[in-house]
């Protein structure tokens, strides 16, 4: 029985150990869920890292990190506060989502394979985009509310995934809005365009929009560019059209939303859409 006693005593422990407070003065807001963005804040002086990358900290002691689509079960917070000789590890059980998945077989081949003669455009177009997401810069946007870019019906979501002919393809890191060719795009959160292509293969007009410390939003298959690289941009402003550009099957708004590479759900970011306020530009 002591044995047994032993046992429960050292479970309780690491449990206790699993699910201990942060030290005073961190706070963390958001849920720990595949796809989800965490917010926090800690005191200056503080360092603070997630799955082995340190965090940049604003002034103020804000910080941002998302969980990818695919995130393991088990996330590692570290934390060394101002003064302490060694960091501490503080554990977290991520909630594991169930994603949409859909089979379709007996596709013609091209349907399925992009042809050879565009290969090298695509891998261009995935390198220029890959770096974009290593961009991280000082902008506090990501500390806004963050408000939809475009009003209408939700026609697909982040995470579902479609395999065409026993092969599985890229899963949808984005949540379409469908609206005609020309709706407005606003900005859902102040921050600087740090990518503007008209014409990428897969996702036609594309932007991106940093909002500072690596989280940015995507914006794909549009019709119009309105700002460029470079430029700053306020929550509400105009920054593109919709459209149906690049390998889209309609007209819609693809927003994704991204920190560095975790890919996260933007819908985790904004109201349901029935209650979101409406858009003032």
């Amino acid at each position: 029985m002591r044995g047994i006693a032993l046992v429960v005593a050292a479970l309780v422990a690491a449990t206790a150990v699993r699910a201990a407070e942060l030290p005073s003065g961190i706070s963390l807001r958001g849920k720990w869920t595949q796809g989800a963005v965490l917010f926090g804040k800690a005191p200056v002086g503080t360092r603070v890292w997630v799955g082995g990358r340190e965090l940049k900290l604003t002034p103020g002691g804000n910080f941002v990190f998302g969980l990818d689509r695919d995130a393991p079960r088990d996330a590692v917070l570290r934390v060394q506060m101002a003064g302490q000789a060694d960091p501490r590890d503080y554990h977290y059980a991520v909630e594991q989502r169930q994603y949409k998945i859909q089979h379709i077989d007996n596709l013609p081949e091209k349907m399925v394979t992009p042809p050879k003669d565009v290969i090298d455009r695509i891998i261009a177009d995935a390198n220029e985009v890959k770096a974009v997401r290593q961009i991280e810069t000082d902008g506090t946007g990501f500390l806004q509310p963050f408000i939809w870019p475009a009003r209408g019906r939700i026609s697909g979501v982040f995470g579902s995934q479609r395999i065409l002919n026993g092969q599985p393809k890229q899963p949808h890191y984005g949540v379409d809005v469908a609206v005609p060719v020309g709706t407005k795009v606003h900005a859902p959160a102040d921050g600087v365009v740090v990518l503007a292509e008209p014409n990428l293969y897969y996702t036609g007009g594309t932007l991106m929009v940093d909002h500072g410390y690596g989280l940015q939003s995507a914006f794909l298959h549009l019709s119009k560019l309105l700002v460029k690289k470079g430029q700053h941009v306020k929550q509400g402003d105009v920054i593109a059209l919709s459209g149906m550009s690049g390998r889209a099957t309609g007209p819609h708004l693809d927003w994704r939303v991204n920190w560095f590479d975790e890919r996260v759900d933007a819908q985790m970011l904004v109201p349901p859409m029935s209650s979101a306020t409406p858009i003032q530009h």
